[in-house]
């Protein structure tokens, strides 16, 4: 075979050498494997030709071209440059190509988890991409043999690879129009003669430009297929090599023709392009334009457009809770309009308000007006809700505020903002402060001291001011419901009062922009009645719209929380065997829960740690455990862990169990390179040891022959009456707990077995030794050892067995709560 028994990244060397030597392949684009670049840079940058993954031995296409589209995916690499025109897998004996364009609906479906790991084969989302990749192969791939194909391999390549930025123009359509307008921003908009400040006072955009590029045809001409909605909702044109202002009030301004500074630059960029876009989706472009916005500026102005299914469904639960006329009866005020998308399908427009931050939406929505629109010119206004004073608003709507009765027959319908000033990527360590979004509006500045952390995030601050200025209103609102049962949120209920009325909740992704598996809830509250929050139960909505079921939400106190119970058992006296690491307590922090025996310098100034010793093995075992053995999903994910009842104290066979599956599960990441192993969970006769085991703690612990110090113990548990915890009698398992110990036993006992081995090692350190890393550092998915493969997966295959013994006892004992 051409490149047998070499390792990937020469594989990745060779393979750029010997067929693609004309080219630049030294470029690295995240986690994709292997991208080709034309040799010469042009003016306006390059164009990739081809992105592929790249894999040692004999693999099969199929299943590469799914880890490809994967890793794709998650990154949404194509959002952030041009995609190319071919992708590509290879291995050490053949290679194959598929036209990028075959492929890319699969990274816009609406309802897909793209957060898996690529190389993770055994995932529901695999196993789907797989499926649609192979029909997509049998009608569109082009699959070579080194060796045997080796004149048509060459030949594709010069005919296909080498000229795919010359084979046709990019269609433009709602996919690919804003990665267009990233690269339009680096390469046309330095080229347009104009100061961008001036037009930013006139709220005219760059992206009013890049939309006025788009309706050109080919000769520069602008071309519109006389559709009159998209004609009207250009604020510049493009005219006689150079752009005009067409905004009625402002033009004048701006009477003179806009030049481009090089307009052989220009002319190089959009050769690339066919243009205008598409016909069918030329209205959904104008419509969309708010995603042309930068996202921070997004965030902070609410611009994350509400799905039409979700609008209809929230003006229903309306009317369904005040009645079929309500619209007669009530007022309505979306403080947070953006374009106005959520008022669509009201039919009073006399009882309509509408504001938002931005002005330029302010004349998107006039113009619709304008159009058709069911609102009033005079009720639609630019308004900061976070900032100004009432009295800037309209003296009608003041009135309905200032009058108590009216008041109560006011709706403050809203999809507010969701920014924060530390985003849930900044806690993770992944992302940047948002310092200047949420903590420099006025209703922080006035509530951050007595409502805490919660002001941090905007949709918080637009209910605030609405609970403490517009009281005995109605709030209809979408938000996340952590408001409700987070333990950030403490202070914030206690200031917050109101009745809930009723509500749904939907899957977070089915908005535009947002990422994450968790639920989004379209909430209704009387906030006439002052009263505390206690319970929440919402409809269950599937990406469908179809009901599905209840789920409730419940919002606890400060002792009510698992921190609260496990700080019980905190030993900083005694010497430790280990450090677990504790995130927030909720669902969503699953996998930020694990075992270390090294816990890093920001785990321990953040006080995310907690030692181990054999003084509160078991309870440090049932927290791990019962934080991981219930899978999340989008609707569990803000679930919160909570103090449990006394049940468990007695319930000997459930903590056992829980000491079983903390030693073997994968989050147990204990190794012997930075000190002792004390986590081995067998003697050495039983796994035929090469040597003796620097420390036999965990098999003595479990024989009972390692006995808590009595202070201590009473110390640690003068609040509990935890009769049998430590009897100091040898640990008996139940047939669950068993298995494990037996799966677990015989992948000691391969491991000991093999050659240059680490005797003391631990679970973590012998998966290590088996799956290796890759050249970034990471643990292998998987194993060339098949011996090896098939005994861990005895072990996970006993060990989910075991976590479905401990689930129901998760809910029983109350760490968490249906």
């Amino acid at each position: 075979m051409k490149y047998k028994n070499i390792r990937e990244e020469e594989l990745k060397n060779k393979v750029g050498v010997d067929w693609f030597k004309d080219f630049d392949t030294t470029e690295i684009i995240g986690n994709i494997d292997f991208t080709v670049f034309p040799g010469q840079m042009t003016s306006f940058g390059r164009t990739p030709l081809l992105w592929a993954e790249a894999k040692t031995g004999n693999f099969d296409i199929s299943t590469m071209f799914v880890q490809l589209v994967l890793t794709i995916g998650k990154a949404r690499t194509f959002d952030k440059m041009l995609p190319p025109a071919f992708l590509g897998v290879f291995d050490f004996k053949k290679i194959a190509f598929v036209p990028y364009i075959s492929i890319q609906d699969f990274f816009y479906q609406n309802d897909f988890n793209w957060n898996v790991t690529p190389s993770n084969h055994e995932t529901k989302e695999f196993k789907l991409i797989k499926e649609r990749i192979e029909k997509t192969l049998e009608k569109d791939s082009n699959i070579y043999d080194y060796e045997k194909d080796e004149k048509e391999l060459k030949i594709f390549i010069k005919n296909n690879v080498a000229k795919a930025t010359e084979v046709s123009k990019i269609k433009i359509d709602k996919n690919n129009f804003i990665p267009i307008y990233l690269r339009w921003l680096e390469t046309i908009k330095p080229n347009i003669d104009v100061n961008w400040d001036d037009l930013k006072k006139a709220n005219i955009l760059d992206s009013d430009f890049y939309l006025a590029d788009l309706f050109v045809d080919d000769k520069d001409t602008q071309k519109i297929d006389d559709d009159t909605t998209v004609r009207d909702n250009l604020f510049v044109v493009f005219q006689n090599q150079g752009y005009r202002i067409a905004k009625e009030n402002i033009k004048q301004m701006f009477d003179a023709t806009i030049n481009i500074k090089n307009t052989s630059l220009y002319q190089q960029f959009w050769k690339r392009y066919k243009r205008p876009p598409i016909k069918e989706f030329q209205n959904f472009i104008i419509e969309r334009r708010d995603l042309l916005v930068p996202q921070d500026i997004r965030e902070r102005k609410g611009a994350f457009f509400t799905p039409q299914k979700w609008v209809e469904l929230s003006q229903k639960y309306i009317s369904d809770y005040l009645g079929e006329d309500w619209q007669e009866e009530y007022y309505v005020w979306d403080c947070a309009a953006g374009t106005g998308n959520l008022l669509a399908g009201l039919t009073n427009k006399y009882h309509i308000y509408a504001s938002t931050l931005d002005q330029a939406d302010v004349n998107v929505m006039h113009e619709r007006i304008e159009h058709g629109a069911n609102l009033l010119q005079n009720h639609v206004f630019q308004f900061d809700f976070l900032n100004d004073d009432f009295s800037k608003l309209p003296q009608s709507l003041q009135d309905i505020i200032n009058d108590e009765q009216k008041r109560k027959k006011l709706i403050i319908y809203i999809n507010p903002p969701y920014a924060e000033h530390g985003n849930r990527a900044t806690f993770a360590g992944e992302g940047e402060h948002k310092s200047s979004v949420a903590n420099t509006s006025k209703v922080y500045e006035r509530l951050s001291k007595t409502v805490g952390t919660a002001t941090r995030e905007l949709f918080a601050q637009f209910f605030l001011r609405v609970h403490d200025e517009i009281a005995s209103c109605h709030l209809a609102s979408f938000s996340t419901l952590k408001f409700v049962n987070s333990q950030n949120f403490l202070k914030f209920r206690q200031h917050f009062k109101g009745e809930y009325q009723k509500g749904f909740i939907c899957k977070a992704n089915t908005f535009d922009n947002v990422k994450g598996n968790f639920p989004i809830g379209f909430l209704i509250w009387d906030l006439s009645k002052k009263n505390e929050i206690k319970e929440v139960e919402t409809d269950i909505i599937n990406e469908n719209s179809e009901y599905i079921g209840l789920k409730s939400f419940y919002a606890f106190g400060p002792k009510d929380f698992i921190s609260s119970w496990l700080r019980k058992f905190y030993d900083n006296e005694d010497k430790e065997i280990g450090f677990l690491i504790l995130p927030g307590v909720d669902m969503q922090q699953q996998n930020g829960v694990y075992l270390t025996a090294q816990p890093t310098e920001s785990d321990i100034k953040a006080h995310k740690t907690a030692k181990i010793t054999k003084n509160n093995l078991i309870e440090m075992s049932i927290y791990l455990s019962i934080r991981i053995v219930i899978e999340p999903t989008w609707l569990n994910n803000r679930d919160q862990f909570l103090h449990p009842n006394q049940k468990w104290i007695t319930d000997i066979e459930f903590q056992n169990d829980c000491l079983a599956y903390s030693l073997f599960i994968g989050q147990n990441r204990i190794t012997s390179k930075h000190s002792i192993n004390h986590w081995i969970p067998f003697t050495e006769q039983e796994v035929n040891a090469q040597e003796k085991f620097a420390s036999n703690f965990m098999t003595r612990f479990m024989q009972g022959k390692l006995k808590p110090d009595e202070n201590q113990t009473q110390m640690l548990f003068q609040n509990e009456q935890q009769l049998g915890v430590y009897d100091f009698k040898p640990l008996e398992f139940s047939d669950e707990a068993t298995a494990v110990f037996n799966a677990g036993r015989e992948l000691w006992k391969y491991y000991h077995a093999q050659k240059d081995i680490e005797v003391n090692a631990s679970l973590y350190d012998i998966r290590e030794y088996f799956q290796g890393r890759n050249d970034k550092g990471r643990m292998n998915a998987k194993s060339n050892d098949e011996k090896y493969t098939e005994l861990i997966g005895e072990l996970r295959s006993n060990l989910n067995a075991l976590a479905e013994k401990i689930t129901p006892k998760v809910y029983e004992y109350g760490f968490l709560k249906l």
